[in-house]
């Protein structure tokens, strides 16, 4: 909690109170923009809008406490639903629209009283309509439907919201985890611990008010939330979001808008480098990139340095966080050294590597990332779940890692997916990363198959570079083993190399690796 300068109350540490700081400090400064349908509000113009929007949701029976879910694509009225639940004390609870197939496990899994939706996902609720019990009203964004509130209608007619009873410790955010290693979870983020993570992030980020961030991938994740969404609010800076990437169209806003922050993932940054090489520069204002949702290639991160001298931060958060494990500082140069590292831990958090047995381990050595002094609440429903992740005070992320002398974090994968080949360790991302770095390889992904001598078959699947004209072009197979071989300490006899057409996405931007191995073991049967 803090002194609040204008009352000389104590006023607790909530999401929505940013609007309301803008508001105070520059009301006609642009807090919103949507790229897609060139509409913005300003501070004043959002704390007028959230108002109205909790308003909205309370006439409909909405109070602290309870699931407002967002089915949508990016926009202003997404942001307006998530923040008119944060002003009752509600819970915005945010599904992928990527997951329409599968939209009744994610409602009946949250049970929201109300469902905000964009019009183009009628057909997917008529699907699973019937089997929503816990919604009581459809709200849709874009005006009437059959069966659906106009969401707009609602929020012009809106009464008054009640006074704000909201407490720091009161759960304000609900994005589901990828599913990796099981059925995905909700993550809870309450109030205090996300405002200050995402504090420390504008600070490491060296956000100022002149900045314009620019979010192009999906609001659902909490990456959006803590990477482009709450850092540059904290400081009074701008806040572009898109409802669907396209790496000319995003140039071209970036350049109209003067985003001075590209917050994205990989796939899209390597995107907005081709666009600018084939435009021989970055956008004019662009001071730099942050990455989330998956580890950066190497060569990435070294291209926006070397040819748009940009630096790209690498972030490594989880949904369970609300905030990073570790984040690039924006004026640390990237060295060859440290190329594949997220950077350092942020002052809200401690970060530990520890041991199997739960010991620490030295530095430069690998274990399990371990955090505490902030991080969800719980997953939603799952105390089973919550118990096995926070141990003793920690938040176990499932991710092996280690921490250099100086403090630097690396990740190299997944607990559950690290192979044992002839009694041996192996991390895919050691392996993968050689890979990336070969001249015809673009994006390589390992997993490893059930081998009844060997424990795990190790197999990578490889894609094409593509050329300068855009062709995709070949690869000369025999030369990525022998690239392999002189790179990587392991013997290769074991590990056989697959060239495919495209890898298979999650909807959250990352490599498949269980549809990969679905793939390959269906092919061995």
């Amino acid at each position: 909690m803090f002194a609040d300068n204008y009352t000389g109350t104590i006023r607790p540490m909530l999401l929505h109170q940013l609007l309301r700081d803008g508001a105070e400090r520059t009301p006609d400064k642009t807090a919103f923009h949507w790229v897609d349908r060139d509409r913005s509000l300003t501070y004043a113009q959002a704390v007028e809008q959230t108002d109205k929007a909790a308003g909205a949701l309370a006439a409909l029976g909405v109070g602290r406490g309870d699931r407002v879910g967002i089915f949508a694509h990016n926009g202003l009225d997404y942001l307006l639903g998530m923040f008119g639940a944060w002003r009752l004390g509600a819970m915005c609870a945010l599904v992928n629209v990527q997951y329409a197939d599968t939209l009744d496990y994610y409602v009946n899994d949250c049970t929201p009283r109300v469902l905000i939706y964009t019009h183009d996902h009628l057909a997917t609720l008529e699907r699973h309509r019937a089997n929503l019990p816990s919604i009581e009203h459809y709200l849709c964004m874009d005006g009437p439907q059959a069966g659906a509130i106009s969401w707009p209608d609602a929020v012009a007619a809106a009464p008054a919201p009640p006074p704000d009873t909201t407490t720091d410790d009161d759960r304000a955010h609900l994005s589901y985890t990828s599913g990796t290693s099981g059925k995905p979870k909700g993550a809870c983020l309450a109030h205090e611990p996300t405002m200050r993570a995402t504090r420390c992030i504008a600070e490491r980020l060296r956000v100022t008010a002149a900045d314009v961030s620019l979010g192009p991938t999906a609001l659902s994740s909490s990456y959006q939330l803590v990477a482009n969404l709450l850092p540059a609010l904290h400081r009074g800076a701008t806040v572009c979001v898109m409802s669907r990437w396209d790496a000319a169209k995003g140039w071209d806003a970036a350049e109209r808008l003067g985003a001075t922050m590209l917050a994205a993932n990989p796939t899209v940054l390597r995107d907005l480098l081709a666009e600018s090489r084939s435009r021989g520069r970055a956008p004019s204002a662009l001071r730099l990139s942050l990455s989330g949702g998956g580890p950066v290639p190497p060569e990435l991160k070294l291209a926006w340095r070397d040819e748009l001298g940009l630096p790209l931060c690498e972030s490594y958060g989880q949904s369970e966080l609300g905030g990073f494990v570790g984040l690039w500082a924006a004026d640390q140069p990237v060295t060859e050294e440290r190329v594949l590292s997220c950077g350092q831990p942020l002052p809200d958090k401690e970060v530990r590597i520890l041991s199997d047995s739960g010991a620490e381990v030295a530095p430069g050595e690998l274990g399990e990332i371990c955090l505490r002094g902030g991080f969800m609440a719980g997953y939603w429903n799952r105390p089973d779940k919550t118990a096995e992740a926070l141990r003793d005070g920690w938040l176990h992320t499932g991710d092996v890692g280690f921490i250099d002398h100086e403090g630097f974090v690396f990740m190299r994968g997944r607990l559950s997916e690290r192979l044992t080949v002839s009694g041996e360790h192996i991390y895919p991302r050691d392996v993968e990363e050689i890979l990336m770095r070969h001249p015809d390889v673009s994006e390589a992904a390992l997993i490893g198959l059930p081998d009844p001598v060997l424990g795990h078959r190790p197999v990578a699947y490889v894609t094409a570079r593509p050329g300068a004209d855009g062709i995709t072009g070949s690869i000369d197979m025999a030369d990525v083993l022998a690239h392999l071989a002189r790179s990587w300490s392991r013997q290769v006899e074991s590990l056989t190399i697959d060239v495919i057409g495209a890898m298979p996405m999650t909807p959250t931007g990352k490599i498949s690796k269980a549809e990969l191995l679905d793939q390959a073991q269906d092919s061995t049967r």
